[in-house]
């Protein structure tokens, strides 16, 4: 793979070191994409399966659940082809496909880390508030997930208008999937987008669910049911895990755009490490969504009871299997009925 081409795309700019990207292996980064891809898919899948088949047991965040799951899913269908467009050095596929593609990438993206953060509201109202009736309006989660789709898709509005496959004036045949700026707005188009990535798409969730789920755990703490600590380690999880995936891509992208608005110094140094990192944490948070699935249905009782019983039904499972592997269910009050999604 050509270094100067894959910088070039990702940037829209010519490098201003030579071999910026000399030392990064790009056969390491296609192979996480493709194993995200398929983990995100056998996982998103399954949850959706799951959810999907639980009818009249479905909880409100159950709801959240999957559609979290297929916007992952979403999300995933388009890493076979940044894969195949880091492993060429060039995109392929056209104009129409680099527009879907990216527009698809960033809506699926705003939408998963606000249902995340409607997760946490949601947890935060049944457990902390309890406010139980918010929970038996059926039509209020639907509603919810609505709006949150709709406001994705706006956001991704303009990624969709403005990306196409073109050939840059300093490459030759060589096809590009960027935004097709003139040079006196796309320093500040990044700039725009950059501070929309950050304030809505991480530090405005991540405030969200820092809020409800410190407040939640408060609660659990001074609870006496008997499952608050497995309940405070998922909650610990869930946030732990948004943060490492998605915080270094942040942090690099903060940094860059400082660089590119000459707020810091840019060196040849620099330049060379803000371009490996920022694709190495690029490939970090994208695993987020093979993640999801694990922490937010595998560890649970009542997910593996609810895919073991629609396995079963299925006859995909036989009954000795589902004695031998269900769980004793544990959700009979009404108070743990409202953690119920968390265990």
């Amino acid at each position: 793979m050509d270094v100067t081409t894959y910088d070039d795309i990702y940037s829209g700019f010519p490098p201003p070191c030579p071999d910026s990207l000399q030392y990064l292996n790009s056969t390491v980064l296609v192979l996480v994409y493709i194993i995200v891809f398929f983990l995100s898919l056998l996982g998103n899948t399954v949850v959706i399966f799951v959810v999907f088949f639980m009818k009249n047991q479905r909880a409100s965040t159950d709801i959240y659940l999957m559609h979290l799951a297929i916007a992952d899913l979403l999300f995933s269908f388009t890493l076979p082809f940044w894969a195949a467009y880091l492993h060429a050095g060039y995109w392929m596929f056209g104009t129409v496909m680099c527009k879907l593609v990216s527009g698809v990438q960033e809506a699926t993206f705003y939408c998963c880390v606000f249902l995340l953060a409607c997760i946490s509201i949601d947890r935060y109202l049944a457990i902390v508030k309890a406010t139980q009736f918010l929970f038996r309006q059926r039509h209020l989660e639907g509603a919810v997930c609505a709006v949150v789709w709709m406001c994705a898709i706006l956001l991704s509005l303009p990624i969709m208008v403005h990306h196409e496959a073109f050939v840059p004036e300093s490459m030759e045949n060589i096809y590009i999937c960027h935004e097709n700026l003139t040079a006196d707005t796309i320093e500040e188009w990044r700039l725009g987008l950059r501070i929309l990535h950050h304030t809505l798409g991480f530090f405005l969730p991540l405030g969200v669910m820092i809020f409800c789920y410190s407040f939640t755990m408060w609660t659990l703490c001074h609870s006496h049911n008997s499952q608050k600590q497995k309940a405070m380690r998922i909650i610990l999880c869930i946030v732990l895990a948004f943060v490492i995936c998605w915080l270094p891509k942040n942090i690099s992208e903060l940094l860059d755009t400082l660089m590119r608005g000459s707020w810091i110094t840019e060196t040849c140094k620099l330049r060379d490490s803000l371009d490996v990192a920022l694709h190495v944490t690029e490939a970090m948070a994208f695993t987020h969504c093979a993640i999801n699935p694990i922490l937010y249905a595998f560890i649970g009782k009542k997910f593996r009871n609810q895919l073991l019983m629609s396995l079963f039904k299925k006859g995909l499972l036989r009954r000795e299997t589902l004695t031998k592997y269900r769980v004793e269910s544990v959700y009979s009050s009404a108070s743990s009925r409202q953690m119920s999604v968390m265990l």
